[in-house]
């Protein structure tokens, strides 16, 4: 019988009943007024996370049953371009076709649109499975983002005219922001948009680089609209279509994710439109845009991490060697277990991350669509705080899953031995796939830059109280207790390292205080887990033993080096 990889996987289950959706869902559904319009539309919070857990399962059964059997022949099929044409491997154009025939192409988008109106939570619990299944995938499926954008920041028209064909999946969509000379310096956009005086309409012309699925139908492309500009504010969005005009010059040889073509793209005068007000593009649009693809790529990172586990898993069950199965063997089952709990720490911190990214989406939308006069001081407080915490959760929720994920691809070769190299088996497949997580959408270094900030004002320390002031009693009052002790030294790290205001000192030990932060709250966030579910003791306890000790590595190294280390790392390059 095939896998479903929602209904075998109990923890994904677990957050989506326990994360505590209920705002978010209630402001999805219009406080459940939709009933009135959509049949299919919930009477109230338990009628959603029934219909949530119905279309989950769907996924599921889809991931386990269609397109994990195909991602070998994917993999070696690889996506191919001819006479300027880019083709998806066979396998991929059917595990397209069954994800549309399931109405699973505009997840969060209103029913008005043509979307199931879900929470961004849910849709990316969808993308992690069918990471699971197939990585590259991921990189088709997981581009509804770019349809949300629309949502957000266009007109009336282009939401009538884009979002339902994107809701459908009769078009795809490409996020197209890479130069060849830009690189993750997005201020560095050249692509210049120019606007005919008679006509009002806008032109693109330039080259974009590592498009993910560049030969989407829909683009949104950021690009250079005013003259002489050399920053971000002189950047705005745009979006496209395929046509003559944009070419695809190339798709890259890559060591991975074969199955999604990345490419290079040449636009001649392709007609666009604005979208939204200039100047805003990487401002307001693309921020907006990535930490929804922080998000997917966390969700991706998991679901690869998860497949590379449980093959690691089913071969040392399987394996025989001196008497008995290695995955008797203490090496072998420190291993497995260090995974296991690294995955579900990931796990926990992105789905904890997802509400916020939910809450902060409708709490802006709120606010961009209701009169000033209207809006109530507490609802403008809570759009401000949902955007700051994302600001920080979202990178620190990409670089722990990204790292999680590589390191749990690795170890999963290290099981199979010898095996583990060759291609008979899918775990080479998952560590080539697992490496580019934590180097698109922002390495794991430039996620700590973004997270720094968040860090050092101490902007999750509110949730971070909320949960340390649960009732915990007995082993996780121990617990939690050691935590609480490693917040402390957080908090004399940071002010140690903030203390001469010294902005590439505190750059240099961004990483350390951004691990500490995450230790501290993914410890937390599994402590208040434990104490809903007590079988989930184990998992907290693991982490909290193996984590407290790394913490204290860098709080020792932050405390005990004065801010002279910058000169003295320059002399050990220099030798």
């Amino acid at each position: 019988m095939a896998e479903n990889f929602y209904l075998d996987n109990p923890d994904i289950k677990f957050h989506l009943s326990s994360i505590g959706l209920d705002d978010v869902v209630r402001m999805f559904e219009d406080d459940y007024a939709q009933t009135a319009d959509y049949a299919e539309a919930p009477e109230d919070f338990e009628d959603a996370l029934d219909s949530y857990d119905r279309v989950m399962a769907m996924v599921g059964e889809i991931c386990g049953d269609k397109i994990a059997p195909r991602a070998e022949d994917v993999d070696h099929a690889g996506a191919t371009l001819e006479n300027g044409v880019v083709s998806y491997a066979p396998g991929t154009d059917e595990n397209l076709r069954d994800l549309q025939m399931a109405q699973v192409m505009g997840v969060m988008l209103p029913r008005r649109y043509g979307g199931l109106n879900m929470p961004c939570t849910v849709y990316t619990m969808m993308t992690e499975m069918v990471s699971r299944a197939d990585c590259s995938l991921q990189n088709l499926f997981g581009l509804q983002d770019i349809a949300q954008t629309i949502y957000f920041f266009g007109d009336e028209d282009q939401k009538q005219r884009y979002l339902p064909r994107l809701a459908s999946g009769e078009a795809d969509g490409a996020m197209s922001l890479t130069e060849p000379e830009a690189g993750s310096d997005l201020q560095a956009v050249q692509l210049k948009a120019w606007q005919d005086e008679d006509t009002g309409k806008w032109y693109l012309n330039g080259m974009k680089r590592f498009i993910t699925n560049g030969c989407a139908k829909i683009h949104l492309v950021l690009a250079r609209s005013e003259e002489g500009s050399k920053d971000g504010r002189g950047l705005s969005m745009f979006v496209c279509e395929r046509g003559p005009e944009l070419v695809v010059r190339r798709i890259e040889d890559k060591l991975g994710i074969h199955g999604s073509p990345t490419c290079e793209l040449q636009f001649n005068d392709v007609p666009a439109e604005l979208v939204g007000q200039r100047r805003r593009g990487l401002t307001r649009y693309i921020m907006s845009l990535m930490n929804g693809a922080r998000v997917a790529i966390s969700g991706q990172a998991i679901g690869v991490a998860e497949a590379a586990y449980r093959a690691a898993l089913d071969y040392a069950r399987a394996r025989d060697q001196f008497g008995k199965t290695i995955d008797n063997f203490p090496a072998v089952y420190e291993m497995l277990v260090a995974s296991k709990v690294q995955i579900v720490a990931s796990r926990t911190l992105l789905y904890e991350t997802t509400k916020y990214v939910d809450l902060r989406d409708r709490y802006e939308l709120l606010v961009d669509n209701t009169p000033r006069d209207q809006l109530s001081a507490d609802d403008r407080a809570k759009a401000k705080m949902y955007v700051k915490l994302c600001a920080e959760l979202t990178p620190l929720t990409k670089a722990l899953s990204t790292e999680v994920a590589n390191r749990v691809a690795y170890d999963g070769i290290q099981v199979h031995g010898g095996t583990g190299f060759m291609r008979d088996f899918p775990a080479e497949r998952y560590y080539r796939d697992a490496r580019i997580t934590n180097i698109y959408e922002g390495t794991t270094q430039l996620q700590h830059v973004a997270a720094i900030g968040g860090v050092v004002q101490r902007v999750v320390d509110p949730l971070i109280e909320e949960l340390r002031d649960l009732s915990f009693k007995g082993k996780l009052r121990r617990l939690a207790s050691s935590v609480d002790m490693g917040l402390e030294k957080l908090r004399r790290a940071v002010e140690h390292v903030t203390h001469e205001d010294d902005s590439d000192y505190r750059d240099l030990m961004a990483r350390r205080l951004c691990d500490m932060e995450t230790i501290v709250y993914v410890s937390y966030l599994m402590l208040r887990d434990a104490l809903n579910d007590k079988s989930r003791e184990c998992l907290v306890e693991r982490y909290v033993l193996d984590m407290l000790p790394i913490l204290e590595m860098h709080y020792n190294v932050i405390m005990n080096h004065d801010f002279s280390l910058i000169d003295r790392h320059q002399d050990i390059l220099e030798k």
